[in-house]
C-alpha cells in the first residue's frame, strides 16, 4: 500500500481544493498539479481560471482530462507531491468519452473499468506524495437522469476505492477538515 496517497473530499466551494493546495505546499516538495478539466463553456472557463490564479505561478501544471494513470506514472517521484485536482471531473470525461464510443466498432476502446483499474494499480505503486482532490456527490437526492445517476454510483465507488488504498482521506466541509482516515 502506497503510504502517500492522500483522497481530500466535499461539496462544490467547500474549500477542499484550497485545503489540498496547502498540503502540496506543506509537503515542502515539488508540486505537479495535474488538472483534468476540461472547457466546455465560458462558466466553466472562469472555474479554471480562478483555479489558476489561486496556485502558485512556480508550480508545474499537467493538463490532462483523460489518460490519469498515465500522467501520475510520467510524473511521480519520490521528491515530487503530486495534485491532481480532480477526480470528479476525470470521471465525467471517461464517462462522456465511454458514451461518445459506444456506438463505435473498435475495440481496442478502453471503458470506465479499464481506466478505473489502471488508475487504481497505479495509485498502489507510485512514489512520492499524491493528493487527489474530488466531489462528494452521494449525499443529495438521487438523480434524474441514467447518465447523472451512474455518475454518482461510479464516483462514491471509486472514493471507496481509492479510500482502502490512501493513508489519508479528508472531509473538506465549509472549509472544515474533517479526517476521515489517517
Amino acid at each position: 500500500m502506497n503510504n502517500q496517497v492522500h483522497l481530500v473530499l466535499g461539496g462544490a466551494r467547500s474549500g477542499k481544493s484550497r485545503f489540498a493546495e496547502q498540503a502540496a505546499i506543506e509537503s515542502g516538495k515539488e508540486v505537479v498539479y495535474i488538472a483534468t478539466a476540461t472547457v466546455y463553456d465560458d462558466e466553466m472557463q472562469q472555474r479554471i481560471n480562478r483555479h489558476i490564479d489561486d496556485r502558485p505561478e512556480h508550480w508545474v501544471t499537467v493538463e490532462q482530462p483523460l489518460l490519469l494513470a498515465e500522467a501520475l506514472k510520467q510524473h511521480a517521484h519520490k521528491d515530487v507531491c503530486v495534485l491532481v485536482d480532480c477526480l470528479t471531473l476525470w470521471l465525467t470525461n471517461v464517462l462522456m468519452t465511454e458514451q461518445d464510443q459506444s456506438t463505435a466498432i473498435d475495440s481496442d476502446i478502453k471503458s470506465l473499468a479499464d481506466y478505473k483499474e489502471e488508475l487504481l494499480g497505479t495509485l498502489a505503486d507510485l512514489p512520492g506524495q499524491v493528493i487527489l482532490v474530488s466531489n462528494e456527490v452521494g449525499q443529495g437526492i438521487v438523480p434524474m437522469g441514467a447518465l447523472s445517476r451512474r455518475f454518482v454510483d461510479e464516483a462514491g465507488w471509486l472514493h471507496q476505492d481509492i479510500a482502502r488504498i490512501a493513508e489519508k482521506v479528508t472531509l473538506v466541509v465549509a472549509g472544515l477538515p474533517m479526517v476521515l482516515k489517517s
